[in-house]
């Protein structure tokens, strides 16, 4: 098991200090992370040979994470994670206008979103790491003051569980996401195209040619993004539809079946050739498939190349542009109505 190494990975930024922190568990897991835009830098989990693998993708040092992460690479993305339309939403009457980032859109918070924060390290521990962020009121032009806390946890049976509790002071959006890209067979090793999916989703919202959604629910029987039994992504990835071309491959939010607010099976993904499974749970309403369509030849951890489609994120979320549509469920929080939400990786083998 080759961790990234700590002491190489500490750097500064503003007089801030970067570091990285190792949770551990008897059972051969072990997961990265560091204060700086609380990434997940890896993740090793071992194969049905007993091997361990970093099965994330990401960079060996701060000084990387600084300079390159544009791909958000294990990232918290926030305050408003995915897309915004225009970089507008109206909230109490109030026309809030945000940066348009990502084309027309805003995406990920802005220019400086909670992936480019250094968070404050409340304690850590070899099984349990608490970050804490604050976030002014008019940051990136957000309305209200925001305190996000974080609290990665691993444990005996390699679950990585992710509690979310953002406090703000008067209305205002959030929408956290982690933005991990798996491959199941290691990072670095190949495209995913027969690595398998399946998730607890029988609609989309599909997306209008700038990727923000159109404001439909969809149906997925009989189109590429049928995951409800294991599917292998190549399949959809490969399909002639629309969608699919609009997003260079899958990059759209699936409406989980879930009840609200109910900590439940989102999906799951496998891969044969190492036995390697991922299991996600959330409370969350929305998960992101984006198998790395955007990713061309970048230089990775160990030195190895990530290219496009050798990976997968499942980013469990709210739905893109949810201030836009009222019937999307609503991510406006107040003081009264704080945002909680809990997200579970577990790896196992099968």
């Amino acid at each position: 098991m080759n961790l990234v190494n700590e002491e190489k990975f500490k750097t500064a930024k503003n007089g801030k200090t970067i570091s990285l922190y190792t949770l551990k568990n008897a059972s051969g897991m072990a997961a990265q992370i560091t204060n700086l835009g609380g990434v997940i830098v890896s993740i090793f989990v071992p194969d049905k040979k007993g091997k361990s693998e970093d099965v994330v993708q990401g960079y060996d040092t701060g000084e990387e994470y600084l300079a390159r992460n544009q791909y958000y690479y294990g990232a918290i993305c926030g305050r408003c994670a995915n897309r915004i339309r225009d970089g507008k939403f109206v909230l109490d009457g109030k026309e809030h206008q945000l940066a348009q980032n990502a084309g027309t859109a805003h995406l990920h918070g802005g220019v400086e979103g909670f992936d480019k924060k250094i968070w404050n390290v409340v304690s850590a521990s070899s099984s349990q790491l608490v970050l804490e962020l604050r976030s002014a009121d008019g940051e990136e032009n957000y309305p209200g003051n925001l305190k996000v806390t974080v609290v990665y946890a691993l444990n005996e049976k390699n679950e990585l569980r992710l509690d979310y509790l953002a406090l703000a002071d008067k209305p205002t959006l959030v929408n956290l996401a982690a933005h991990s890209y798996f491959n199941l067979a290691g990072a670095g090793s190949g495209n995913i195209y027969k690595q398998k999916l399946q998730l607890n989703a029988d609609f989309i919202t599909p997306m209008a040619p700038d990727c923000v959604p159109t404001g439909e629910i969809i149906s997925v029987k009989k189109s590429p993004f049928d995951f409800t039994k294991l599917t292998p992504f190549g399949k959809g990835i490969k399909a002639f539809h629309r969608q699919i071309k609009l997003g260079r491959g899958f990059d759209h939010n699936f409406v989980l079946n879930h009840r609200p607010g109910s900590l439940e099976k989102a999906a799951v993904a496998h891969d044969a050739a190492s036995g390697r499974q991922l299991e996600i749970s959330t409370t969350l309403p929305g998960i992101q498939l984006y198998t790395a369509n955007w990713v061309k030849d970048e230089i990775g951890k160990a030195g190895k190349t990530y290219k496009k489609q050798w990976a997968f994120c499942l980013e469990t979320q709210y739905f893109p542009d949810a201030a836009n549509h009222a019937h999307f469920p609503s991510n406006i929080f107040t003081p009264e109505h704080p945002y909680k939400h809990s997200t579970v990786y577990k790896f196992s083998i099968n």
